[in-house]
């Protein structure tokens, strides 16, 4: 009872705003939420707001600078993309019911779609409700397209300012998070047991976004152009978890791929990587 009545106050400079927890977890989406369905199936998501502003993010051109940029208001998933989400993409569940009933499919479902897994996808780590993983900056990228003829919205992957940005929220700092806050918010090394977990389990962060830290890393579009995985994973240790971090795809995510070339869906070696959709307002 005592621990659910300290305060935990983050007063950070970086974007003017703090962060005061009464033991109880904040509301998701103070700025306005949404859910998509996604026709054809039963499976919906949720979608949070983030309003714009400026803020001072990483800049990885200069080790340890910032750089000041002024953001437009966006959507962006309340969790990572779920296996939920994603097997209606990968197996085409949103077809099922039409090809059943002999209709045609439409124009918006004649595009790539993910091979077919050459093994159990998940890992054995769970499955409904939890991050897809092992997915390529492409799959993701594909996944977005897919997703925005299916709803008409455009929906894409972040820049890694725009998620860093959501991330913190106003209230964490660039770098390395307090270690007891970083365990009510992520999953990483020290208390994962080595696999992910379900979305949504760990505390949201004040703008209702869960898990932007820890369990699946996620693909961004970087600074420079390049596909970057942002704010670690379930795999790494705490110091390696925070709102700066930052890593690019090594052949070691895939060296254990029989394909000749490698497959441009999935990394065999790297069940870390995952990614959270972006909505342009």
């Amino acid at each position: 009872m005592r621990r659910l009545c300290l305060f935990v106050i983050l007063i950070l400079s970086g974007c003017g705003i703090s962060w005061i927890s009464r033991g109880k977890p904040h509301k998701a989406g103070p700025f306005g939420s949404y859910s998509q369905e996604i026709s054809g199936t039963l499976v919906k998501f949720e979608m949070v707001r983030i309003p714009g502003g400026t803020c001072e993010v990483s800049d990885p051109s200069s080790p340890g600078g910032k750089r000041k940029m002024k953001f437009k208001g966006f959507w962006i998933g309340k969790t990572e993309v779920r296996w939920d989400e994603y097997d209606v993409f990968m197996y085409g569940l949103d077809l099922i019911s039409k090809i059943k009933e002999g209709e045609e499919t439409g124009e918006e479902d004649a595009i790539s779609r993910p091979s077919r897994p050459y093994g159990n996808p998940d890992r054995g780590f769970g499955h409904e409700g939890y991050p897809a993983i092992g997915i390529t900056f492409y799959a993701a990228e594909q996944f977005c397209n897919w997703l925005s003829r299916k709803t008409g919205r455009k929906y894409r992957l972040p820049t890694e300012a725009e998620w860093e940005y959501a991330c913190r929220a106003g209230v964490l700092p660039p770098g390395p998070v307090d270690k007891k806050l970083l365990d009510r918010i992520a999953w990483f090394e020290e208390n994962s047991e080595g696999k992910t977990h379900r979305v949504g389990e760990k505390e949201p962060n004040p703008w209702g976004l869960h898990d932007m830290l820890g369990n699946a890393a996620e693909w961004c579009v970087g600074m420079d152009g390049r596909p970057v995985l942002r704010g670690g994973s379930y795999k790494d240790p705490a110091s390696d978890v925070h709102p700066a971090a930052r890593q690019y795809q090594t052949p070691e995510w895939n060296a254990s791929d029989p394909q000749f070339p490698k497959s441009k869906w999935w990394l065999s070696d790297a069940p870390f990587a995952g990614f959270r959709v972006l909505c342009e307002e």
